[in-house]
């Protein structure tokens, strides 16, 4: 099938959450781990490529998605989509806007849209800024993330140093226009010289109006929810045919397991509920670096294979905070994505083939030390999390990548379930 739409995530998690979405329409998707080594075949109408950029040195993360951007031009994408987190996950430095820019560089872009709104999931944005929930980004628990701490809700002032392009904003007034206002608006603001455009969204209504208004242009970016209308606009344009059926769940054996890295305030939540349900193992970034991931290996032998188990280096924002004093930043995060990374390859070893993983960069950790490069994508969880299907050594892994803050409290005990419904 030839590709119309490429997409690159800057985490695993988000890619998954961009592909479950799209999904929802009922056109196959593929899921491509990393940029694939070979060229393109046997491609989908929808095609991801899911990154490990978000956090990476810049000029490391231009690399990285231009690479993906040249193999989804192979596969014969003319539409093309920068995913990123809805909560604007970046530094002052990037990488959301450096990204952007070198891929409007590369596709002849000057113009494009900035939309991390997802409203099912309580993210929206009103005359430029960014809310979790009814609180700004700046009061949410991410003004506390231990990579990227949100300490701003205005996403033109985020966005402003990461981009050398003037940096302008379509309100939610000209959004609820309609998309003929919003179009006007766009043109005003190319004519003024203005290449990054902040658009407000509150509520699904607002991101169909937008998909509609930007579909024809080289490169959106957003979250994942911007590109929910996607399909079913370009079926009435005629660039697809209509959906056919979801395909059926492959047989995964039995064996379940959650591992969890992420320290967001839901998964923190999720975690403490799930611990009253499961047999839990608590890893310390501390005795990880001292000693390595020995003793959780030695708990996990001692499991029971079809049992509710639970590996977790979550851990509240004062916790977290002295281990990085103690290992740096980047040391205290490899040690646990390490350590993860070793846990889910002995519970594979052992039987394990459903798999919950929580946090994006433990999410990306773990799918390569499966090895698994390509993913099908399953029913959704929750919004934003669906199952999907991978292989490892000839077997059928199921794996939800779950972005942190996603899901309710039950997610963890709910996604098995709805595994089984499915």
């Amino acid at each position: 099938m030839t590709t119309l739409f490429g997409a690159i995530a800057d985490d695993f998690t988000g890619a998954t959450d961009l592909a479950g979405l799209i999904a929802r329409s009922g056109h196959p998707v593929n899921l491509r781990l990393g940029v694939p080594d070979r060229p393109p075949t046997d491609t989908a109408a929808f095609e991801i490529v899911a990154l490990k950029c978000r956090t990476a040195p810049v000029e490391e993360a231009v690399a990285d998605t231009v690479a993906a951007l040249d193999w989804l031009k192979r596969a014969g994408a003319s539409r093309f989509y920068w995913k990123y987190c809805s909560t604007f996950d970046s530094t002052a430095k990037g990488n959301i806007g450096p990204v952007a820019e070198a891929l409007m560089q590369a596709l002849g872009a000057t113009q494009t849209v900035y939309c991390p709104a997802f409203p099912e999931n309580g993210r929206s944005i009103f005359m430029g800024n960014l809310f979790v929930g009814e609180q700004l980004l700046s009061e949410s628990p991410m003004k506390d993330h231990p990579l990227t701490p949100m300490r701003d809700a205005n996403l033109m002032r985020l966005l402003s140093p990461q981009v050398a392009g003037k940096v302008g904003l379509a309100n939610r007034l000209t959004v609820a226009a309609g998309v003929d206002a919003l179009k006007a608006r766009l043109a005003t603001l190319k004519l003024d010289g203005v290449a990054h455009v902040v658009t407000d969204a509150v509520a699904n209504d607002d991101l169909s109006v937008i998909a509609e208004a930007c579909m024809d242009m080289p490169l959106m970016t957003g979250g994942s929810a911007l590109a929910m209308p996607l399909p079913g606009l370009y079926e009435k344009a005629g660039l697809l045919s209509r959906a056919s059926a979801h395909a059926a769940r492959p047989e995964v054996d039995a064996g379940m397991i959650v591992l969890s890295g992420s320290c967001s305030a839901m998964t923190r939540k999720q975690v403490a509920r799930y611990v009253e349900k499961a047999a839990s193992f608590r890893l310390d970034p501390l005795a990880l670096a001292e000693a390595g991931p020995g003793e959780a290996l030695d708990w996990l032998s001692g499991q029971v294979l079809d049992r509710p188990k639970l590996i977790y280096a979550t851990a509240e924002p004062d916790a977290v905070r002295k281990a990085q004093e103690a290992l740096g930043v980047d040391r205290a995060g490899t040690v646990v994505e390490e350590a993860l990374a070793a846990l889910a390859r002995e519970a594979f070893s052992r039987g394990v083939r459903r798999f919950v993983v929580a946090g994006g960069e433990t999410s990306g950790a773990v799918v390569k030390a499966l090895g698994i490069d390509r993913l099908a994508i399953g029913a959704e969880i929750a919004p934003g999390v669906p199952w999907t299907y991978g292989t490892c050594e000839g077997q059928t892994v199921a794996l939800a990548l779950k972005s942190g803050n996603f899901g309710d409290e039950d997610f963890f005990e709910t996604a098995f379930r709805r595994l089984e419904e499915q």
